[in-house]
Formats: structure tokens, C-alpha cells, sequence
């Protein structure tokens, strides 16, 4: 039996390394800079109904343990290929197989849509540091091709790699907001209140702003089969996770009321760089560039790593080309690996040195997060209905009143999702369009390609099934391969 290789610790890391992005210090900043201190109530909130789909989650992959496909192969058995097909396709961006194919293709497009995004801000923050005569898109490709090496290595590189970045941006990020906090920087203090509103309506409705700033700590769900006691650990990492995230970015938001006017803060395509200028002088803008770096680096890394293997796990069930179940010598699904990597690549050209274009996008992709996040709650609601005394290892609290909860919450949020009017409305339109497209695409492929009935769920032993190679072994001897 392979070894399993990633502890506790790397449970955190990956949960940490991909929810903290460079996006996030944007949209802390900008949180913080609209409404003051308070926007750490609307920080917790989020973190709150984040914590619901991490509990969801959970439960799903105590009750379908050591699926590469995740959230999609759960839609699958509640929901049938249709739903699967939809949420992950936008959410994940084409996740895993079958109709578990059909959901992760949204959450395929929300997280490679995502992740170029962040490689956008980490590419301007370099050129505002260096100033070299390159075009800033020049960062956004070495970091890549440096990360597509990497995760081509195997588990063993990835879990090092992110290990070592998730601690020591979180670290950095702790001691820059501690230093800010306590009013220890050498740059001049500001003086301005701490509070802009108070107004209960206006912080629950920056919780859209404050949700960006939880999403993707499920990522570890799909390498949980290289978890050591995935039963506990994969749950308990994520938990811990968003814990420790909330508490280090209130932190900064600490720091931000002592040293940076909540105006330009809230004006700022680089919020960080703004605060570290002002905290340490150069020195402290260097420091937070050093630290978007390593946020960028943590995120990608475990969106590469994490894609790559969705990819496989949807190439197993017929939902994406066969090619992407290939290993290489490292075990490592190789094409999934240069596929992500690319579509990165994409993205981020795409939204290069435009702070509005990285502002919307990163919005955009929030309501395709979500849109799956509420599909997670939905699974757990059925599967208890339907298999009520099957086995699991963890099972959601106060069921079936939280996922309610989560469902709700989420769908405040979506109708929330900018302060903005006319940006909201943008959003949405453009949300609905690609929703739209999506389920046509997603109608013809499964009935004229899979040949399967639109809606109809899948047993979960077929889909657990559908992990072993022997499943398309079989399917291909009986002719039955489409």
C-alpha cells in the first residue's frame, strides 16, 4: 500500500495556502477601508457560513471517502449529471468524471478563472517593486512554469513546497499586523476613526466583500487519499484553517487603521503595498510584495495541484478526455498538471495590469464559488434523507438546521455581491449568461455523448466504483465506452 504523506500540518497549509490569496489582501483592504474595524464582524460571518460548507464537505467525504472527484461525484449521487455538470464546471472548472464531469466543470472555470486573477495581482505588485522594463505579465510566467515543475515532481514536492510558503506568509502577515496594531511602525500614524458604520445592515452586506476572503479550503478534499487519518485530519485541517485565517486578517485590519486612510485604502488596486509603504516605509512595501508573492505561490500551487487531480478524476467517468488520467513516473496526472497551468496563464493575460478587470473577475468567480457551496449543503440534505444510517466518520451538526443556514446565507450573499448597483448587476448578468451556456452544453453532452438521462442520480457504490481502474476496463470490453 502507497504511503500516505501529508500530515495535519499540510491539511492546514493547503487549506491556508489557497483561501489566502493575493485577492484576499485586496478585498481585505478594500472591506476594511468601506466600513472600518467593523468589517471584522462581517469577516466573521463569512468565515461562519464558510465553516457550514466545510462542514458539509466533510460529512460528504466521511460517507464517499477517497474520491480524486469530491464535490462533484457527491451532486452526482443526489442530483444526477445535469447539476454535477453545472456547479462544477464553474465553481472548480471541470472537476471530475461522468456527471460528477458535469459539476466540476464549473468549479473548474471559477478556480483557474481565479487563480490567473491572482497571478494579475501578484504580476503589478512586482512591476510597482521593481520597476524592470518588462511587461508584469513577465512575473506571471516564471512563477508558473516554476510551479509546473514542482507539482510534475510528485505529492512529496507539493507538500514541501506548500508547507513551507503557507507558514511563512501567514507568519509574515501576522508580524506586519501585530507591528501595525500596536502602533510599533516607523512610518507616521493616522489618525481617523475606527468605525465608518455600525449600521448592522451595511456589515452584512459587506459579507459578499468578506466571503472571498474564506473560499478554498475544501481543496484539500481531493487529495485526501495522501492524507494520514484523512478521517480527522482532512475535517480538522480545514476548520483550523479558516480559523487561523480569520484571526490573522483581523489582525491587519488593526494594523490598517493605524497607519493607512480608509479612503485611499478602499481605493487601492494594492491595498497591502499601500499599508506596508506606510508601516515600514519601503522596506514594509517590499515585505507585503514578498508576501502577495508567497500568496500567490501557496494558491497556485494547490490549485494546480488540486485541478490536476479533479481532471483525472472526471477523465475516470468519460467527463473530459481520457489523456488526463495519464501518470507520469511521479504519479502525478501530468496533462491535468499542463492544462491548469496554461489556463492559468490564460486568465491572467487576460486581466493583466487592469485593477477593475481583477476587481470584477474576482467577484465573478465569488458567485460560482458559491453557487457549488450551495450544492454542497443540498448533497448532505439528500444523502442523510436517502442513506440515513450509512456509515460516517464525521456528520454535520444540528442537521438539518445548519445547511439551511448555509444555503440561506449563500444566497444573501450572491444577491449581495457588490455595494455597487450597476457592478452588481454586471455580475450577475454575466453570471447568468455563462450559467446559461453551461446548461446547454451540459444538456447535449450528457444525453448525445454520455447517453444518460439528464437528471437522474447515479447509486453511490457506481460512483465510488467509478475510482478503480477496472470501471472503464470493463466499460470498454462491453462497448458500452461513450
Amino acid at each position: 500500500m502507497e504511503e500516505k504523506k501529508l500530515g495535519l500540518k499540510s491539511v492546514i497549509s493547503v487549506s491556508v495556502g489557497l483561501v489566502i490569496a493575493t485577492s484576499c489582501l485586496v478585498s481585505l483592504g478594500q472591506g476594511a477601508g468601506t466600513i472600518g474595524v467593523t468589517f471584522i464582524f462581517a469577516m466573521v460571518i463569512a468565515c461562519l457560513f464558510n465553516m457550514t460548507t466545510i462542514a458539509s464537505l466533510s460529512e460528504l467525504n466521511a460517507l464517499m471517502p477517497n474520491t480524486t472527484g469530491g464535490l462533484a461525484q457527491y451532486t452526482l449521487a443526489c442530483l444526477g449529471p445535469f447539476p454535477t455538470m453545472i456547479s462544477m464546471v464553474g465553481g472548480y472548472c471541470m472537476h471530475h468524471a461522468d456527471s460528477q464531469s458535469c459539476k466540476r466543470k464549473l468549479d473548474l472555470f471559477c478556480n483557474v478563472l481565479s487563480s490567473g486573477v491572482e497571478a494579475s495581482i501578484f504580476a503589478y505588485a512586482m512591476g510597482e517593486i521593481f520597476h524592470l522594463p518588462i511587461p508584469n505579465f513577465s512575473y506571471t510566467v516564471l512563477v508558473t512554469v516554476i510551479l509546473l515543475i514542482a507539482n510534475l515532481k510528485g505529492v512529496d514536492m507539493f507538500a514541501k513546497i506548500q508547507d513551507a510558503v503557507a507558514y511563512l506568509m501567514v507568519g509574515s502577515m501576522v508580524i506586519m499586523g501585530v507591528i501595525g496594531m500596536l502602533g510599533l511602525g516607523t512610518g507616521k500614524k493616522v489618525s481617523q476613526p475606527m468605525v465608518l458604520s455600525a449600521d448592522w445592515k451595511t456589515i452584512v452586506s459587506m459579507t459578499a466583500v468578506a466571503f472571498w476572503l474564506f473560499i478554498g479550503a475544501e481543496y484539500v478534499i481531493p487529495i485526501s487519499k495522501d492524507v494520514k487519518n484523512a478521517k480527522r485530519n482532512v475535517p480538522l485541517g480545514m476548520f483550523l484553517g479558516l480559523g487561523l485565517i480569520c484571526v490573522v486578517q483581523s489582525v491587519l485590519v488593526f494594523g490598517f487603521h493605524n497607519y493607512t486612510p480608509w479612503d485611499k485604502l478602499a481605493d487601492s488596486a494594492a491595498p497591502h503595498l499601500l499599508y506596508g509603504e506606510n508601516l515600514l516605509g519601503n522596506v514594509g512595501k517590499i515585505w507585503m510584495a514578498f508576501v502577495a508573492a508567497l500568496a500567490l505561490i501557496s494558491s497556485q500551487n494547490s490549485a494546480i495541484n488540486g485541478l490536476a487531480s479533479i481532471c483525472q478524476g472526471m477523465a475516470k467517468m468519460n467527463m473530459m478526455p481520457r489523456c488526463f488520467k495519464k501518470l507520469n513516473k511521479n504519479n502525478v496526472p501530468f496533462v491535468g498538471v499542463w492544462f491548469i497551468s496554461i489556463l492559468i496563464l490564460v486568465f491572467a493575460f487576460i486581466s493583466s495590469d487592469s485593477s477593475d478587470a481583477i476587481s470584477f473577475f474576482i467577484l465573478v468567480g465569488s458567485v460560482f464559488w458559491m453557487v457549488s457551496y450551495i450544492f454542497a449543503h443540498i448533497d448532505v440534505l439528500v444523502l442523510r434523507h436517502r442513506l440515513p444510517k450509512a456509515p460516517r466518520s464525521f456528520k454535520v451538526p444540528f442537521e438539518p438546521v445548519l445547511p439551511i443556514v448555509g444555503i440561506a446565507g449563500t444566497v444573501f450573499m450572491i444577491c449581495n455581491i457588490s455595494t455597487d448597483p450597476a457592478e452588481r448587476n454586471a455580475i450577475l448578468l454575466l453570471s447568468g449568461a455563462v450559467f446559461l451556456a453551461l446548461g446547454v452544453y451540459s444538456f447535449f453532452w450528457i444525453r448525445f455523448k454520455m447517453k444518460m438521462p439528464v437528471f437522474k442520480s447515479v447509486p453511490v457504490e457506481k460512483v465510488m466504483a467509478m475510482e478503480h481502474d477496472m470501471y472503464d476496463t470493463i466499460r470498454k470490453r462491453r462497448g458500452i465506452w461513450r
